[in-house]
């Protein structure tokens, strides 16, 4: 997303041939969309019961479940190479296990309203960085623009002229902390997985394989096993994981190779507006006029910064 031009996903994307499904592009989207948007739900029913560790944990180990079931149907392969199960190692813990886990801890005291708005700002940090760690994306009038507009729609959201009353610091910084993750992650996978000759498919499985790796061996030095396992929030962790993840991994992968990834991306404008309606409408989370304002400004911003220069 952002910088690198592909939408919001957990996955590095390899260049991909158009194709066809007999299912729409654009019920696949809307499918994606929601998906995506009530994963930030999904996230805080979880934690209510598990911790934050062991719903991303569980998240990843679902997810990795449904892309080696796609990758047997489809005899894949993993990939090899030391060197790119080394990137591979980084880019996991950049664009899954660490905004899982954060996204995850944010919600014990922020709303998931929140927590899905600042989602969106991936695009206005993946702007930010781009204009120091690529040099082929020059900065534009519009997208500086956008960036300054995405960041003032941050501070309306957050409230800054009350000074951040109602809201927890820590819980609101480590969910724009997840969403600067992902951009990082894309411009390290931009540089170092670009071009390796592996599928999309391999290299997906084999990353959510790492980052399920990866909390599997912190998850136990933080947590205690349950004593018990509530059903709805275990639900909703499977759930988090197969759709949220895995299913929705596949779902992105089909309308890129359809439509391309400059329209595939405009599914992270729509994931704040599902994140706030289940959140409100669900869960009965409070909603004051400067949250759905401010990400209206977020999105407007965000969609600036993904203009594209005219020639």
């Amino acid at each position: 997303m952002s910088a690198v031009t592909t939408p919001r996903t957990d996955t590095p994307t390899a260049t991909i041939p158009r194709r066809r499904t007999s299912l729409d592009w654009r019920i696949r989207f809307g499918v994606l969309s929601l998906i995506w948007g009530f994963s930030f739900l999904l996230i805080k029913v979880g934690t209510e019961s598990y911790a934050p560790f062991q719903v991303t944990f569980g998240r990843l180990l679902f997810g990795t479940a449904v892309l080696a079931a796609a990758m047997a149907v489809k005899r894949e392969r993993l990939p090899r190479g030391a060197r790119t199960w080394g990137h591979l190692a980084v880019a996991a813990f950049l664009l899954n296990a660490l905004p899982f886990s954060l996204f995850a801890y944010s919600e014990l005291t922020i709303p998931s309203t929140l927590a899905g708005i600042c989602n969106a700002t991936s695009p206005l940090w993946g702007m930010a960085l781009s204009l120091v760690a690529l040099s082929e994306d020059r900065p534009t009038r519009r997208r500086v623009a956008g960036l300054g507009i995405g960041f003032l729609g941050v501070l309306t959201v957050l409230g800054v002229w009350q000074g951040f009353h109602g809201l927890d610091a820590t819980g609101t910084a480590m969910a724009l902390l997840a969403s600067l993750s992902y951009p990082i992650g894309w411009i390290y996978v931009r540089r170092t997985l670009a071009g390796t000759g592996h599928s999309h498919l391999s290299m997906t499985g084999a990353q959510l394989l790492l980052a399920t790796t990866q909390l599997a061996l912190v998850t136990p030095l933080f947590t205690t096993m349950p004593s018990h396992f509530p059903v709805v929030p275990l639900l909703a962790i499977v759930a988090l994981g197969a759709l949220g993840t895995g299913l929705a991994m596949l779902l992105q992968y089909g309308i890129v190779a359809e439509v391309g990834p400059t329209t595939a991306q405009m599914v992270t404008y729509f994931i704040p507006v599902i994140a706030t309606a289940a959140g409100v409408a669900i869960l009965g989370e409070s909603l004051t006029w400067s949250t759905p304002v401010g990400a209206v400004i977020v999105l407007a911003g965000a969609a600036l910064t993904q203009a594209k220069p005219r020639r």
